[in-house]
């Protein structure tokens, strides 16, 4: 504030200046006019003045400017109409050098303790309950609850909550606008949870414009996150699916569906590729359950039940007729075994 003050009378006699020397020059301009002398000069100089005021009047409205987006504290609100505000002068916490682990852990951990309480703030409507909660709960003011609003309402967009999402960021912003007050002031962010909501409850239409034009850029951006995401989503399914479908086998069935239903010994001999032990295991199962296992497993490809895959490729002739020569054996123990059960 004194720095400000210093501006403000450092504006003030220069504007004083120009206008007494506009006023002689005036004076001396009609006098040369009465006395036939030339003008030229004068009236360069004169123009020059009057250049040098318009300039100090543009500075003029950018000291006004500034004096109201400046942040209220004792010095600035301690006035007649308001009563007198004193912000605790304890310094900015030091931030730690976390690494990106340490970070995510802690705000895991901090999601875990507080979860409930943030999401209570994060429902709050007025301001005087928000500024209640948060001198409640000094703990919610720090990055990680303007963090958690974030995803948060990416989330709720995400999921078609419009109205949720913009309430939510309405108070996500006011976090951040405490944490703005704190760093201009360099002091500890819940020393600020008073100034700031007695500032915007009382705010001059700069401060209030500033605020709520944050407001609209954040879910702006908010709204365009939520559709990469979407999008991203979208196109993750659909190679799902695609890839899905160039699994299927010839009885329309996902080999990996089908496997994730195979009891955990039949599940083994697929692993393994242990033929002697899947013929083992069927035997043991119940028939009718051997023979639905197994139908699923021909109709998804998982099993080919002649064992008549062709290979083109010479190389490999000799392992696709061992394989071929493996799945007949195991295809004839299945019929067998159902055999010996009928």
């Amino acid at each position: 504030m004194e720095e400000m003050k210093k501006a403000r009378d450092t504006h003030n006699q220069k504007k004083q200046e120009n206008e007494h020397k506009r006023k002689e020059l005036s004076d001396k301009i009609l006098e040369a006019q009465k006395s036939g002398c030339d003008l030229v000069e004068l009236k360069k100089t004169l123009k020059e003045l009057e250049d040098e005021a318009e300039d100090l009047k543009k500075k003029e409205e950018e000291l006004d400017k500034k004096e109201k987006l400046t942040p209220w504290n004792v010095d600035t609100i301690s006035h007649s109409g308001f009563s007198k505000t004193v912000l605790n002068t304890k310094p900015m916490p030091k931030q730690e050098e976390l690494t990106d682990e340490e970070k995510e852990a802690r705000m895991e951990q901090f999601i875990k303790d507080y979860e409930k309480e943030i999401k209570e703030f994060g429902m709050l409507r007025r301001y005087d309950d928000s500024k209640r909660y948060l001198q409640e709960h000094p703990y919610l003011v720090c990055e990680e609850t303007a963090n958690y609003f974030v995803i948060w309402c990416i989330k709720l967009q995400m999921e078609g909550k419009s109205n949720l999402m913009d309430h939510v960021a309405h108070q996500c912003i006011c976090m951040q606008f405490i944490f703005v007050l704190a760093k201009q002031f360099d002091i500890d962010p819940r020393a600020c949870v008073s100034s700031f909501f007695s500032r915007i409850q009382v705010a001059d239409l700069e401060y209030k414009q500033s605020f709520d034009d944050e407001l609209i850029a954040f879910k702006d951006r908010i709204r365009r996150r939520a559709e990469e995401k979407l999008e991203i989503a979208r196109k993750e399914q659909e190679e799902l699916e695609k890839m899905r479908q160039e699994r299927l086998g010839p009885g329309g069935l996902d080999p990996v569906e089908v496997f994730e239903t195979l009891p955990d010994e039949l599940k083994k001999c697929f692993e393994t590729r242990d033929i002697p032990l899947l013929k083992e295991t069927i035997a043991k199962m119940d028939k009718e359950e051997a023979r639905y296992h197994m139908q699923r497993c021909v109709a998804s490809g998982l099993w080919i039940p002649d064992g008549k895959k062709k290979e083109n490729d010479g190389e490999g002739e000799g392992e696709g007729e061992e394989q071929e020569q493996e799945q007949d054996d195991a295809q004839e123990e299945v019929e067998a075994t159902e055999e010996e059960q009928t």
